[in-house]
């Protein structure tokens, strides 16, 4: 049989087992530090891969944001010198004055048209406040265009500084102006009409392009 261990054997074995369990007890600490650090750098690494991304896909949207605001619009047509003054309860002759019909600009009255869509025809004086104000005025022929056709693009279009409104007999579908910018176009899906948007949608050469586009009248047959 095994002799007993002796009271000094005894105490070198617990010293060893406690040597051994210290060891153990520091090799998983050194173990989870290590995981932690690979964790945090893979984290790091994720986070930089997306302001990468992020910034890479910024970049390429202002590019074509850029791009698309210096593109020839085919048929668009610039007036200059426009005045900009107000005369209250005076019809302006915009065709006569200007060579404008629809207008694009001039004199007008002083309280502006609350933007949106209108199923009417409205005061031309009234629009043309919305126009130095910054926003676009997207006229259309009734006789040429549906209010279904309408509400499709209006999904596509910015849904402030904008009025959209039929204009009976225009020489195209559509007409799209701004302060000094006009284009006339084939109907609703025409592309011209998004490079217009881009171009002189709350355009800083308007007039009063930090103005508002409500708070004005609301004019007859306000859809939204």
């Amino acid at each position: 049989m095994p002799s007993e261990l002796t009271t000094k054997q005894k105490r070198d074995q617990r010293r060893a087992e406690k040597v051994a369990q210290m060891k153990r007890e520091q090799a998983r600490r050194k173990r989870n530090r290590l995981i932690g650090i690979i964790v945090s750098i893979v984290a790091a690494i994720a986070v930089v891969a997306i302001v990468v991304t992020l910034v890479v896909t910024s970049s390429a949207s202002n590019a074509n944001v850029a791009a698309g605001s210096t593109k020839p619009i085919k048929g668009l047509k610039t007036f200059t010198n426009l005045p900009a003054n107000h005369v209250d309860g005076t019809a302006v002759d915009y065709k006569t004055l200007y060579g404008m019909d629809p207008p694009a600009g001039g004199n007008h009255w002083s309280e502006w048209l609350n933007c949106g869509r209108y199923d009417q025809p409205q005061q031309n004086e009234r629009a043309v406040h919305d126009l130095e104000h910054g926003a676009v005025w997207i006229t259309y022929d009734p006789a040429k265009v549906t209010e279904a056709q309408i509400t499709t693009m209006m999904k596509t279009l910015p849904t402030t500084y904008l009025t959209v409104s039929p204009y009976p007999n225009l020489p195209t579908p559509v007409v799209a102006s701004a302060w000094g910018k006009q284009v006339q176009l084939t109907g609703t899906k025409d592309p011209r009409l998004a490079s217009f948007i881009t171009q002189f949608w709350r355009s800083t050469k308007a007039p009063e392009p930090t103005s508002p586009c409500v708070g004005g009248f609301d004019g007859p047959g306000k859809v939204g």
